[in-house]
Parts: structure tokens; C-alpha cells; sequence
């Protein structure tokens, strides 16, 4: 059955004109969440599942990252029709070590996989001082921040990466071979706070460049190259048939590689230039791997000299000029949501309402 996005939690929102005369609705996180996991459940996720992706889609909307919020709820369903991506997955757990996690998602969502091993990884951290979660056969399609920040909030040092597919050349080469290959990274600061941030080896994360080809606006030179590898700051002609490029040159393809075979090779996932869609289409999310490390600085003397150091290293910023620290925007638009609620378009409201399926 279809639900009216104005039957939603009407009491947790309110209309208000922003920009041109746009109509934005004000939703709060809870409820943004209820609406993002009905349309997950009607297609055809299951309800565990489906709370975990609306969660992390919901959060990183109301965070302002808006290329891996709702922008990507059409490229999920996309992909969930196609038959690409098994919403209902029951990911496995493999304990292969003292500091050692294996999980299977079994052609499931990352997320769901990462949360079933997560209270094992968290035993296993504490333990021994450090733990590695392997995941394969897992479809990625999100922010990667979300897979780290938690962790630091209890305490945990946590590095994440994800290969994804074949959409950045290396530096002399005729064909993308890596994907845009995100790497996140998070810490615990004092008082509760942590440092978070999440950079992809591409000079600009895929999503935005999809954005940027809906809303017909060039990108800045050195993005991108098209069919014929010349460079281009047309969007459109680096998702026909282009490619992006790695940050840095030879630096951003290094760490390119680095993503490849710690997301991949180590964990038993697909290189980015092996995953193949062809046979479904519609398809959209990557089928590859993920690799995330946590640390226990408590093994290096203790928790509390820990973020002590931390904190010496932001002060020392603060000092030489750097006024803001990672993460530090997301958390103010985070805060700001949760007052004013999370700014929805009208737009995207209809956007959403089309992608409920039967129930």
C-alpha cells in the first residue's frame, strides 16, 4: 500500500518557502528515518535491514552530505528491482582469529553486515587491542563516516575503506581501474567529541558528480576526462564513457591500490574492475568489499593520554590557523537539524512518494 509522504509524522513537520520560492519541509530525524525504511521494506528489504540503511541514509542528509542522503534512495530501489542486491541477506560471521573477523553479506547491504559483527568486533578490540572486520560480497552505496564514527564514540580508533567500481583512471592509464575508493578515519577527542572524516581517492565523490550532471553545472578543471581520456568539466561526459581522477596524481592512485587490495584482495570481495552489472539493469551499487580496522588506544598507555594527545594536536591547529578540524561542519548542520529539522524539498518529497513499492 502507497503512503502519502503527508500522512508521515505530521505533527514532527513544518512547511516554510526557502531559496526561489521552494517548498522545504522540516523533518525530524525520526521521522525521515519511518519514511526512508518503508520505502526499504516495500523493496523488498528486510525490517533489520531496512532500519540500518534508512538510518545511515537519514544521517547523512541531515549532516548536509547531501550526495549519499536522499539523492541515493532512487539508485537503491533502482537497484533493488533489478535483482542486483539481495535486500533480504542474512550476513554470516566468521571468527578466524583472536583479531580477526570475516563476514559474508551474501550479496546484502555493507551496513547490516558490519552491524552483525560489530558487537563481536567491539569484544575483540577490547581483548586484544585491535581487531580487523573483513567483509565481502557487500554492496556499499552510502557515506562511510557512519561505519567509523560510532566506533570512536566508544572509544575505539576505526579506519574503514570500500572499493566500489571501475570509474577512476590511473595516471598514465587508457581505463579506469579503481573505483572512487572512500576511506574513513575516526578518533575520540575529550568530552564525548570525536574527529571523523571520510575523503574518496577520486578528485570528487561519483555522487556529486551525478548531481552536478542533474542540475546542469560544470566541475572545476582536473576532475575528470572523457571517452577520448581528454580532460573535461562536463559531468555528463565523464559518467558517458570518462572517468574521474585520483587526487594527487601518483599519491591518490597510490592509496588507490592500497583501497583495492585491503577492501578486496584481503577480504575476498570483488576488485572494482571485476564487478560486472551488465545482466541487470538498473543496477547501481557496487558489489565489492570493505575493510575496517579498530584500534583500542587504550593498549598504547591509556584512553585518557590518549585524547589528551589528540586534543594537543587540534590545539596546535587552532594555533597555526586552522580554524576548522574534520567533521566539524557536518556536526553543525547535524546540530542545527536536530533543532530546526532536516530541510526536505517539495521536490524530493515527490521524488520519495514515487519509490514506494507494493506492501
Amino acid at each position: 500500500m502507497r503512503m502519502a509522504l503527508a500522512r508521515i509524522g505530521v505533527s514532527a513537520m513544518k512547511e516554510a518557502a526557502k531559496g526561489e520560492g521552494a517548498v522545504m519541509t522540516h523533518m525530524d530525524f525520526e521521522t525521515l528515518v519511518t519514511l526512508l525504511a518503508r520505502i526499504f521494506r516495500s523493496n523488498g528489504v528486510s525490517g533489520v535491514a531496512a532500519d540500518i540503511l534508512a538510518r545511515n541514509c537519514a544521517g547523512a542528509e541531515r549532516d548536509g552530505a547531501m550526495s549519499h542522503g536522499l539523492f541515493r534512495m532512487a539508485g537503491y530501489v533502482s537497484t533493488l528491482r533489478s535483482g542486483w542486491v539481495d535486500g533480504r541477506a542474512a550476513p554470516v560471521v566468521e571468527d578466524v582469529g583472536a583479531s580477526f573477523l570475516r563476514v559474508d553479506a551474501a550479496n546484502g547491504f555493507a551496513q547490516p553486515a558490519l552491524a552483525a559483527a560489530t558487537p563481536l568486533a567491539l569484544e575483540k578490540a577490547r581483548a586484544t587491542g585491535a581487531c580487523v572486520v573483513a567483509i565481502r560480497r557487500s554492496h556499499h552505496f552510502a557515506a562511510l563516516w557512519p561505519d567509523v564514527e560510532a566506533f570512536a564514540q566508544a572509544g575505539l580508533v576505526a579506519i574503514a575503506m570500500v572499493d566500489s567500481m571501475a570509474v577512476v583512471v590511473p595516471p598514465g592509464a587508457h581505463r579506469p581501474v579503481y573505483g572512487t575508493n572512500p576511506l574513513a578515519f575516526a578518533a575520540p577527542r575529550e568530552n564525548g567529541r570525536v574527529i571523523v572524516f571520510d575523503q574518496a581517492v577520486s578528485v570528487m565523490a561519483h555522487g556529486d558528480v551525478q548531481i552536478a550532471a542533474r542540475e546542469g553545472h560544470d566541475l572545476p578543471p582536473g576532475t575528470g576526462v572523457d571517452a577520448m581520456g581528454q580532460p573535461t568539466t562536463d559531468p555528463r561526459a565523464i559518467l558517458d564513457g570518462g572517468a574521474l581522477l585520483p587526487f594527487g596524481g601518483h599519491k591518490g592512485a597510490a592509496i588507490a591500490m592500497m583501497i583495492e587490495i585491503m577492501a578486496a584482495a584481503l577480504t575476498g570481495g570483488l576488485y572494482s574492475h571485476e564487478v560486472d552489472w551488465s545482466a541487470h539493469p538498473g543496477a547501481q551499487t557496487p558489489c565489492t568489499g570493505e575493510c575496517l580496522i579498530l584500534i583500542d588506544p587504550a593498549r598504547g598507555g591509556s584512553a585518557a593520554a590518549f585524547v589528551a594527545r589528540v586534543e594537543q594536536l587540534i590545539a596546535a591547529l587552532h594555533d597555526a590557523g586552522q580554524s576548522r578540524m574534520p567533521g566539524d561542519r557536518r556536526f553543525a548542520t547535524r546540530q542545527k537539524a536536530e533543532q530546526d529539522g532536516i530541510p526536505v524539498s517539495a521536490d524530493m518529497r515527490e521524488r520519495l512518494e514515487a519509490l514506494m513499492g507494493p506492501e
